[in-house]
């Protein structure tokens, strides 16, 4: 990659700048003020299923543990929170220098998705850049983190113009791809603390960290997000897998999660026995009655104070929200809960 010396044209992109089913950003100001309130003490934070990391960032005050069970997020937060030192200048030189290029060949993306969800021409331009990003992560070029941050813009410039209504379970066919892909300079700050990324089974995870405040947000209902998001997990990993059928999707067997089965119940149980911490703070909205079959909760709030109880003294605090949908919702009173468990 050439080094362009006289910078001076980019957008930059902050963490929110991402569509992400179940996306907490907008509830932030909610879950820090029971936070402030409520909890006494707090060095450390884990946030275990992380999702794109909104609800970590707001504790950058804290070290920070963050764990998604989906490589793509995380990628996106060892980004945004890694401890790792990175080079803004290269990260700008980079991005641009793939803003400048035109891009014309064939290859993994080209093959397996032009004039799906993104053009032909887009696709060689991701298969190009992604690539790229992988051979000089290889040789050197770039650390763990730079390479990270790169990922990550291609990810959120990935978004901006998917032909989709925010997940990739379909595409409309027919449309004239009038966006084009432009990455943009993501804005990540240098962490002094010593902050953890992981990639793993969150009920796994919990039997070997330890923090202040757990904080947990599983998936609610049987959508899977490793269905919804299969295309960019797929360009995170870059392992060139076979995709099938319409929508175009790869294996992902290993990475579907309980808490979209009817196993949640059990898995919640388990989860909460190992875990070590001060306080758990659990987001589960209200949605046991409502929408379609998929969208019911798969765990009753019941089972949810009777885990917790049994884990130390239970609070529970609401506020109303309209939440980020794949656009077939109708529920106009959302109501997300925080169960706020200060352990014995």
């Amino acid at each position: 990659m050439s080094n362009i010396s006289n910078v001076s044209t980019y957008r930059t992109t902050a963490i929110n700048n991402r569509r992400y089913l179940g996306n907490k950003y907008k509830l932030l100001p909610f879950i820090t003020n029971v936070v402030n309130l409520n909890c006494t003490e707090i060095k450390s934070v884990a946030d275990i299923f992380s999702g794109t990391g909104a609800v970590a960032s707001a504790f950058l005050d804290k070290r920070i543990i963050t764990n998604d069970i989906l490589y793509s997020n995380y990628i996106c937060n060892l980004a945004w929170f890694s401890s790792e030192r990175f080079s803004k200048q290269k990260i700008i030189n980079y991005i641009v220098n793939y803003n400048s290029f035109s891009i014309d060949e064939e290859n993994y993306m080209t093959e397996n998705f032009a004039d799906t969800y993104f053009s032909k021409d887009d696709c060689s331009r991701i298969g190009y850049i992604r690539q790229n990003i992988e051979d000089d992560f290889l040789a050197g070029e770039l650390n763990e983190r730079e390479r990270a941050i790169l990922i990550t813009s291609l990810l959120y410039a990935m978004d901006k113009i998917a032909n989709t209504c925010g997940h990739y379970d379909a595409y409309r066919k027919g449309v004239e791809f009038d966006k084009h892909l432009e990455l943009a300079v993501p804005t990540p700050k240098q962490n002094k603390r010593k902050n953890q990324c992981f990639n793993e089974d969150a009920n796994e995870l919990v039997k070997h960290i330890k923090a202040d405040l757990v904080y947990i947000d599983p998936p609610y209902n049987s959508r899977q997000y490793c269905d919804t998001y299969h295309l960019i997990e797929n360009v995170a990993r870059w392992e060139k897998p076979v995709v099938s059928g319409v929508a175009r999707k790869p294996d992902r067997s290993a990475i579907k999660s309980d808490y979209c089965t009817k196993k949640a119940s059990t898995a919640f149980e388990e989860l909460i026995g190992n875990i070590n911490a001060h306080y758990i703070l659990l987001s589960y909205n209200n949605m046991a009655n409502k929408g379609n079959d998929r969208s019911n909760a798969r765990i009753t709030d019941d089972v949810i104070l009777k885990v917790l109880g049994e884990k130390g003294d239970v609070q529970v605090f609401s506020e109303s929200y309209k939440a980020f949908t794949a656009g077939k919702s109708n529920i106009d009173d959302n109501e997300e809960r925080l169960f706020l468990c200060k352990c014995y």
